[in-house]
């Protein structure tokens, strides 16, 4: 380089220099930056479907139901290996009460003596066939509808149509915001009406209709049902068959008691078809929990009671109806400011271990998007139209 332009590249090369210099203490003072604390913005990828199929697959009460069913079975309440049912009746107060803890008091009375046997053979062949079996949805007929078409032809109180599935159905459910609508008639023209929990009709048929041909219940009711003389558990006639799911696994007894004085069928859903259900209910529960929060999956349990986390009567009515029906309506599900929970009741708070909100995305996929919805999607099950009328 020639030395004449030896200064001029010197002076071009510093204000160079200088300018990116500036500029750079410029940028960082805009952006608060400062290398040492380098500020990167987190995103946090979203959890995947199949994540959220996995986790709602873990039954976090598994442990102590199994527990609890292998006590009944073997006998082993807590004082004595194998102790029979009938040495409790012989033993003194004091024993009696320590064996309360572990087993539940009613059992102990002498009338389940002779149902013993019959008691543990439905709670084995329960517990034998808990699984997961998304295919159970096709199997629905057979369990449930064709016990209900032979009961109803012998009786002729309901004309059933010719076909393998119902026509229509109404699912009742118990909101108070029936009290606002006038759905009674529309309601008692569907072929199978189902009611849920022995709701009564009587005093609200302008509004609920009268019309039941099937009561869907949690083994609760019985439980409770069982405490009547001849256990009676018909609020819409002794004729009106009963559908329920087992809450608990020593409502097999109240279940062997009262089917021995039932008049219509008496079922008890398969425990696949529970399994099913709770599946897919913690799924849309866990779906919305962290969409809404953000918080991590492992915190759902702890918002929702995860070991006794459950799905409600109505959701499982509801599937039950889809496997039956060539048509489903639903009404009395959803909750308004104004209107009481249960429209039959002044019960104002909704139970803990049910996710309302998650039962109400999942209704709504059932009318708009039955295409998403796990599990029922993957067995290949086609969901039959769905409407629901608030």
């Amino acid at each position: 380089m020639k030395k004449s332009l030896r200064p001029l590249f010197s002076l071009v090369l510093l204000i160079a220099v200088g300018t990116a210099l500036s500029c750079r203490a410029a940028v960082r003072r805009n952006l608060n930056f400062s290398p040492p604390e380098l500020r990167v913005s987190v995103i946090r990828p979203p959890i995947l479907n199949q994540t959220l199929l996995s986790f709602a697959a873990v039954e976090l009460g598994e442990a102590e139901s199994r527990e609890e069913i292998n006590r009944l079975l073997e006998g082993n309440y807590g004082y004595g290996r194998h102790r029979s049912i009938s040495s409790y009746g012989r033993e003194n107060h004091d024993t009696h009460r320590r064996a309360i803890g572990r087993i539940p008091a009613q059992l102990l009375h002498p009338r389940y003596t002779k149902l013993w046997p019959s008691f543990r053979e439905n709670l084995r062949n329960w517990a034998r066939s808990k699984r997961f079996q998304p295919d159970i949805m096709k199997e629905l007929m057979a369990m449930v509808k064709q016990p209900l078409d032979r009961h109803y032809g012998s009786t002729g109180l309901v004309s059933i149509q010719s076909g393998p599935f119902y026509s229509s159905c109404a699912v009742v459910g118990n909101s108070g915001i029936l009290l606002k609508k006038d759905y009674a008639e529309f309601i008692d023209s569907h072929e199978m009406v189902i009611r849920l929990n022995n709701a009564r009709t009587e005093g609200f048929h302008k509004k609920v209709g009268s019309k039941t041909t099937l009561a869907f219940v949690n083994s609760n009711m019985l439980h409770y049902c069982a405490r009547r003389e001849g256990c009676f558990c018909h609020p819409y006639g002794e004729q009106i068959p009963i559908v329920m799911y087992i809450c608990q696994p020593a409502h097999f007894m109240d279940y062997v008691l009262c089917n021995l004085t039932h008049k219509a069928p008496l079922i008890i859903t398969d425990v696949r078809f529970d399994v099913l259900c709770a599946r897919i209910v913690k799924y849309y529960s866990i779906k919305d929990f962290v969409e809404k929060t953000g918080k991590p999956l492992e915190d759902w349990a702890a918002a929702h009671d995860g070991s006794i986390f459950h799905y409600s009567s109505g959701m499982q009515a509801i599937m039950l109806a889809l496997g039956i029906c060539e048509k489903v309506s639903i009404f009395g599900f959803g909750k308004s400011n104004d209107a009481k929970h249960h429209y039959h009741t002044n019960q104002k708070a909704e139970l803990h271990l049910h996710d309302y909100e998650a039962e109400y995305i999942f209704y709504d996929d059932l009318v708009n998007r039955p295409e998403a919805i796990p599990f029922l999607r993957d067995a290949g099950f086609k969901i039959p139209p769905v409407t629901i009328y608030y």
